[in-house]
């Protein structure tokens, strides 16, 4: 589960495992795969940065480290 905000500034918590896809248009919509879309004021890059640290927590450390537009997360 990651901490985000929605446009009104309360947080929200987001199970990511169920983020199916985020895109920017221009504010940051994530689409569940339960069908549901959730506008948050962070960007595309925020949150995949809290995914991966959420991942790491879950999984160790050792986590695989990927590249997304030449920045690592």
């Amino acid at each position: 589960m990651i901490y985000l905000t929605r446009l009104n500034e309360k947080a929200l918590v987001v199970n990511c495992d169920q983020i199916e896809f985020i895109e920017a248009t221009p504010n940051t919509v994530i689409s569940m795969t339960t069908g549901r879309k959730i506008v948050v004021s962070e960007s595309i890059d925020e949150v995949i940065v809290k995914v991966v640290e959420y991942k790491k927590k879950v999984f160790g450390p050792n986590y695989p480290i990927i590249k997304y537009q030449g920045n690592e997360v």
